[in-house]
């Protein structure tokens, strides 16, 4: 019996964190969200007695704290390290350009670890600050522009970033990102149904 070779090989096609050959997308009253799929995220962790760095340029944040510049952002995730993030580099080797950048520290590729979904409002602040009422334990008054911090939503931690005042990110572990959609889209039909 001869088998033919395409019985062994498999169309592989690349599909979303929530199972999707697009990204989704949701938008509900003045509220939009968005699976970020071009996302690119590495992990750096200092190690000791190594020199300080500044990844393309980023000087990096202090604890509670987001910075971005020219499409490169970090955030604080603990003593001496930073989740750094690229802006539609998913498919590309971004842990291996940060690792260039970071010498003597260690790198670690994340982007297929994470689901980043972001949500924006072109109503500006207050329905931003009306769903984080209602997604995590956050005072989002303090939570202003340039915050980031680990918190609890539902069962799930989950990294949430004021990107600006009327865009919230949010990034979960990728296993869980039909369960953090789902309490995501919850959260913003909640808003959407209180009367102004």
């Amino acid at each position: 019996m001869i088998l033919k070779e395409s019985a062994f090989v498999a169309d592989l096609i690349p599909i979303t964190a929530l199972g999707l050959a697009q990204p989704k997308s949701l938008t509900v009253g003045s509220l939009s969200m968005t699976e970020n799929t071009g996302l690119a995220l590495a992990s750096l962790a200092l190690r000791r007695d190594a020199e300080a760095v500044c990844p393309f340029g980023l000087v990096l944040p202090e604890p509670g704290r987001w910075v971005e510049k020219d499409g490169v952002a970090s955030f604080w995730m603990g003593p001496g390290q930073w989740m750094l993030e690229a802006r539609g580099k998913a498919e590309e080797d971004f842990s291996a350009e940060l690792k260039q950048q970071c010498p003597g520290h260690s790198v670690t590729e994340q982007t297929d670890s994470f689901a980043a979904f972001e949500i924006s409002s072109p109503a500006g602040a207050a329905p931003i600050i009306a769903v984080m009422t209602k997604l995590v334990n956050i005072d989002p008054r303090g939570f202003t522009p340039g915050s980031a911090t680990r918190t609890g939503l539902a069962h799930m931690n989950v990294f949430a970033i004021r990107r600006a005042d009327d865009h919230l990110a949010v990034l979960g572990m990728r296993s869980l990102a039909a369960c953090l959609w789902h309490e995501l889209e919850r959260a913003l039909k909640g808003v959407s149904e209180v009367p102004a």
